[in-house]
C-alpha cells in the first residue's frame, strides 16, 4: 500500500490515500492493527497515528484517524490540514475550502494559498462541548473549569473540554517542570474520563499567547495536537486568564486559535509531508 508521511508542527502521522488506491487493498484491512504496526518507531514507518482518506458520504472525503495503539479517535485538528494539503495539491478537490466528514462531524479546512501552493490550512473546528456529560466526565451536571482532581498523589485543577474529542486542560506555572511521562497517563485513564482523555499542560505568558505540552490518548507525549490547543484556547477564555483568540506555543512552532463570535473554534496553522513509500500488507 502506497502512504505518504506527513505532519503539522511535529505532530506526525502516516497519510493513506483510500481514494485512489486498488480498490481490494483497503477494503480487506483491520485498520487498527495497521496503525499498530505502521506507526511503530522501530518496526514500522513511525508516526503518532494513521490517517485514511476515504470517499464521503455527505462531504468531499471521509477521515479516519487511529492512533499508534489501534484505538480510533474522533478527530485531529494536526491530521485535518495535512489531509487538505494532500487533497488540493494532488487536485482532488477543486475548493479552496473542503468539507471532510470525521467521526466529530463535518469540519472544513480552508487552504491558505502562496503561490499555487498550500501555506497554511485554517479549520473551522466547529463548538467547543463543554457539559459535563458531552465530555464525557464523571460527576454532576455543569461545565468543569478550574475543578480539583486527585490523580495518584497528586490534586490538579482541571477544565474539561470537547472539541469531538475528549481534553482535560491543567495550567501551570512552568510546562516544561511538568512530569509529562507520569502525569499523562494517570490522568488519561483516570476514572473520572470513561472514555479516557487528552490531557494538556499550559503556560500562560500573556492574555494573547500561551505554550502548551500534551499527553494525547493513545498515543502518549505528541509535539503538537491541534484539537488540545483548541480546548486550551478554551480553557484559558473559560478561566478569564487568556482572550478569545491566541497563539500557542508548541516545540516546533505555533498555532494561532480563534474563539469567534459565532462560537467556533478557528485554528491556523502549517501542514508538511515528509516522504512517499510502499507498505507492505
Amino acid at each position: 500500500m502506497d502512504f505518504l508521511k506527513v505532519h503539522g508542527l511535529g505532530n506526525d502521522f502516516v497519510l493513506i490515500d483510500a481514494l485512489q488506491q486498488r480498490p481490494d487493498i483497503p477494503g480487506h484491512l483491520d485498520w487498527g492493527e495497521l496503525a499498530k504496526k505502521a506507526c511503530h518507531r522501530q518496526l514500522g514507518i513511525g508516526a503518532d497515528g494513521l490517517v485514511i482518506l476515504l470517499p464521503g458520504k455527505n462531504a468531499d472525503v471521509r477521515m479516519r484517524i487511529f492512533n499508534s495503539d489501534g484505538s480510533e479517535a474522533q478527530m485531529c485538528g494536526n491530521a485535518i490540514r495535512c489531509a487538505a494539503k494532500y487533497l488540493y495539491e494532488r487536485r482532488l478537490v477543486s475548493e479552496e475550502v473542503i468539507r471532510v466528514e470525521t467521526l466529530a462531524g463535518i469540519m472544513r479546512p480552508q487552504v491558505i494559498l502562496e503561490g499555487g501552493r498550500v501555506a497554511g490550512v485554517r479549520v473551522d473546528m466547529g463548538e467547543p462541548r463543554l457539559e459535563r456529560s458531552q465530555i464525557p466526565m464523571a460527576g454532576p451536571p455543569g461545565w468543569v473549569i478550574g475543578e480539583p482532581l486527585l490523580a495518584g498523589d497528586r490534586v490538579f485543577n482541571v477544565t474539561a473540554v470537547s472539541m469531538g474529542n475528549p481534553h482535560c486542560v491543567i495550567f501551570v506555572p512552568d510546562v516544561e517542570q511538568v512530569p509529562l511521562a507520569e502525569a499523562g497517563p494517570l490522568i488519561e485513564h483516570h476514572p473520572a474520563f470513561p472514555e479516557r482523555t487528552n490531557v494538556e499542560f499550559v503556560q500562560v505568558f500573556n492574555p494573547e499567547e500561551i505554550k502548551m505540552r500534551v499527553w494525547e490518548r493513545g498515543a502518549g507525549p505528541t509535539l503538537a495536537c491541534g484539537t488540545g490547543a483548541c480546548a486550551a484556547a478554551v480553557a484559558g477564555a473559560l478561566n478569564g486568564l487568556t482572550e478569545r483568540a491566541v497563539k500557542v506555543h508548541l516545540p516546533l512552532g505555533a498555532l494561532q486559535i480563534e474563539w469567534a463570535g459565532d462560537n467556533h473554534l478557528y485554528m491556523t496553522g502549517p501542514a508538511e509531508e515528509v516522504f512517499t513509500g510502499s507498505y507492505p500488507v
